[in-house]
């Protein structure tokens, strides 16, 4: 069973900056597809971002693009999520997820999950 364990939420001020950090628990996740999914009380998992299993192809929501990055280094079995200019609207708990290929951006799609971290933005 993959596990995924993420790090790096907390609080922040309206247009700083944090990263996140998500390790998987062994190498057979270099050839998973790694997303980001987060979730806002009384909202819908939503997608954030995707990565194919060699970083070659990235993925965004619209709410992030420009503004988020998603990368991976599969010698560490880590995907990494920065963001940039963060918004209060983005506060919410972030989730690492992984899959086998192809890229999908519903959460039903995902059947490997971390436990989530929390990211709030104040105004």
């Amino acid at each position: 069973q993959v596990q995924v364990v993420e790090s790096g939420g907390g609080l922040v001020q309206a247009g700083g900056s944090l990263g996140l950090s998500c390790t998987a628990s062994d190498s057979t996740t270099v050839s998973f597809v790694m997303a980001w999914f987060r979730q806002a009380p009384g909202k819908d998992r939503e997608f954030v971002a995707a990565t194919s299993w060699n970083g070659g192809s990235t993925y965004y929501a619209d709410s992030v693009k420009g503004r988020f990055t998603i990368s991976r280094v599969n010698s560490k079995n880590t995907v990494y999520l920065r963001m940039n200019s963060l918004k209060p609207e983005d506060t919410a708990v972030y989730y690492c997820a992984a899959k086998l290929t192809p890229v999908l951006t519903t959460a039903r799609d995902y059947p490997h999950w971390g436990q989530g971290t929390q990211v709030t933005v104040s105004a």
